[in-house]
């Protein structure tokens, strides 16, 4: 696998499209730090650390809802394996004025685009989360 945070959104894109209560995607430091990102800016209502039919570490995820639709309307990965973006703490883009989050990776952790201009840090913008 070349993207392992571009698989994990696309399985949670997937897997609100059915409709399913919870996603499985392998398990990563990574991958862990972005969806501490996503549940405390309330997108997902939590993951668990499982492991899987092989017996390899795995996250099990619980999508949320808001009256049948799911919370997360738009999911884009930004920054990919054949094209890093990097930006600086004033650069960072705000999604839809605002509404939606950024998820960047930078020297002191993976953060929102807001907690990455007040911490005065810039760095791999990973997603936009709508």
């Amino acid at each position: 696998m070349n993207d392992p945070i571009g698989d994990m959104l696309t399985r949670i894109r997937n897997g609100q499209m059915r409709h399913k209560s919870t996603v499985s995607t392998p398990a990563s430091k990574l991958r862990g730090w972005v969806l501490d990102v996503l549940k405390d800016e309330g997108y997902i209502r939590g993951y668990e650390k499982t492991t899987d039919k092989n017996g390899h570490p795995a996250f099990e995820i619980s999508l949320k809802y808001y009256e049948g639709t799911p919370v997360i309307r738009d999911l884009k990965r930004v920054s990919k394996p054949g094209r890093r973006v990097y930006m600086a703490c004033n650069d960072l883009p705000q999604v839809r004025q605002g509404l939606g989050v950024s998820i960047v990776s930078t020297s002191r952790g993976v953060m929102t685009d807001a907690n990455a201009r007040s911490a005065n840090v810039g760095g791999e913008v990973l997603c936009q989360v709508f």
